[in-house]
Formats: C-alpha cells, sequence, structure tokens
C-alpha cells in the first residue's frame, strides 16, 4: 500500500516511493522529467549531479531503474552517462535489458522517407530534423506558427508509408509502427529485476500516458510532470527540479540519512 500523498514545495503532490508489500520500480523520461526542455535537443547535456542521482537511485532499487525516452538509446547515454542499464529509446522502438542485451526496430524506405522530409525542411528551414533510425522527428519549437503544416505534412507521411505519427512537446515524430513506452514497460516488468516490484512510471507528455496506463494495470501508478490537460496519472510534480527533489529525498530516507 503507498503512504498518502506527500506535500511538496509549490502545492504540488506526489507519493513517497515506499510500499509494505513490494519494492519500488521505476521507470523515467529523460526530457521535461530528468532534464530541462531544451530548444534543441543537443542542447541538453550531460549533468554531475543527475549522473549522481541516477547512481543512487540504481542502487537503492537494486537495478529496479529504467529510463525511458523518445531519444536513441545513445543519446539517452551520452546525457545520463551511462548511469542506467536498462533503458527503451525512441519511445520503445530500441530496448535495451539490464543485462546489456537489445532489441531494435527498424524503418523500411527510411531514404525515401527521408528524402521527402528533407523537401519540407526546404519550404520550413526553420523546423529541425532528426533521424533516429526507426523514426524522424520535426521540431518546431522555433516557429510554433508552422505547427498545423507540420502535423499534416507527418499525418500524410504516415498515411504514405503505413506509420505512425506521434505528437510531443513541439515535436512531431514519423515512426514505424511498434512498441510504445507502455509496452517498453510492460515488456521490463517481464524481465528481472523488474518483475517483483510495483511500477512507478514518471512522464511528461502524451507519449509517457501509455506507460501511465500500463503501471497503473499492473499495480503501480503514474506521476505526470507539469501536466497540460487531463492524465491517467494518479500524481504530478510541477517539474525537472521537484522531480530530482522527490527522488533524491526518496534515496535519502531509504538510506537513512
Amino acid at each position: 500500500m503507498i503512504d498518502t500523498p506527500a506535500q511538496l514545495s509549490g502545492s504540488v503532490r506526489a507519493p513517497t516511493l515506499k510500499s509494505s508489500s513490494r519494492p519500488v520500480s521505476l521507470f523515467l523520461d529523460m526530457d521535461g522529467v530528468l532534464a530541462k526542455i531544451e530548444p534543441e535537443p543537443d542542447m541538453v547535456v550531460a549533468e554531475p549531479w543527475r549522473t549522481a542521482l541516477l547512481k543512487r537511485l540504481g542502487e537503492t532499487l537494486d537495478g529496479r531503474l529504467a529510463i525511458l525516452s523518445g531519444r536513441t538509446i545513445d543519446d539517452i547515454d551520452r546525457i545520463a552517462e551511462k548511469s542506467v542499464a536498462a533503458v527503451a529509446g525512441i519511445h520503445g522502438l530500441e530496448v535495451r535489458f539490464p543485462d546489456g542485451s537489445t532489441e531494435q526496430q527498424t524503418l523500411a524506405q527510411s531514404t525515401d522517407i527521408e528524402e521527402r522530409i528533407l523537401d519540407f525542411r526546404r519550404l520550413h528551414p526553420e523546423i529541425l530534423i532528426e533521424n533516429k533510425g526507426a523514426a524522424f522527428s520535426l521540431h518546431y519549437r522555433a516557429a510554433p506558427h508552422l505547427r498545423e503544416a507540420v502535423v499534416r505534412f507527418a499525418a500524410g507521411m504516415a498515411e504514405a508509408y503505413s506509420l505512425k505519427r506521434q505528437s510531443g512537446h513541439c515535436v512531431e515524430e514519423i515512426r514505424a509502427k511498434g512498441r510504445n513506452k507502455g509496452d517498453a514497460l510492460r515488456l521490463f516488468m517481464e524481465h528481472p529485476p523488474f518483475a517483483d516490484g510495483m511500477p512507478v512510471m514518471v512522464g511528461d507528455d502524451l507519449t509517457d500516458e501509455d506507460g501511465f496506463l500500463a503501471a497503473e494495470a499492473l499495480g503501480g501508478f503514474g506521476v505526470r510532470v507539469s501536466p497540460q490537460g487531463p492524465t491517467h496519472a494518479r500524481y504530478i510534480l510541477d517539474g525537472p527540479s521537484q522531480v530530482a527533489e522527490w527522488l533524491d529525498g526518496f534515496v535519502a530516507d531509504q538510506r537513512g540519512f
């Protein structure tokens, strides 16, 4: 049974990560949760305090810690400095298990798709394009007025190539059909050391809602960071700084200091 939600600074409520029956299996998004959202993805860099916190969390949770992100595994490793073994990248299209084994889905016709995307970008040079291998991201944070044009283009590409369109914070992704973050969470929960734990998913975006639902269905819960609109998460936090405060408090409590 989870303790009564604790009051944190800023009048934001989140649970204490204690359970009388099951240890916690913790799943964290990267951008907007462990790191502030920056104008461009490459502007998010490794931070010593974050790496140290993740290492302490992994030790405290006996390895029941995973990062589930829209970034690639390589990019997650860059930011987290390889401090977390279990990682799902591109929303679950690529997975690395705690033992180091990996699974990865691919994007068919990627050359044709990339050419059409680059043609679109020539019309709208303010858009930032990311080729993630199994997905292409079209970031329009620097040009929010292009939202409708980007959504229309992404939807047309998804239909033309039998792909999936996925929306995020000022970004549209054209990706292979396959796992989402909820699927990735369930996959990890089938393997040790996660299997005996209670899943807790922490995310800030529409792409994390599948993870919240999966965690709830497996007897855990979701925590939405800086929520905008309805969410399936049971609790909320105000931003990455409160996430860090919350997680640091959990580690200190478990270690008795």
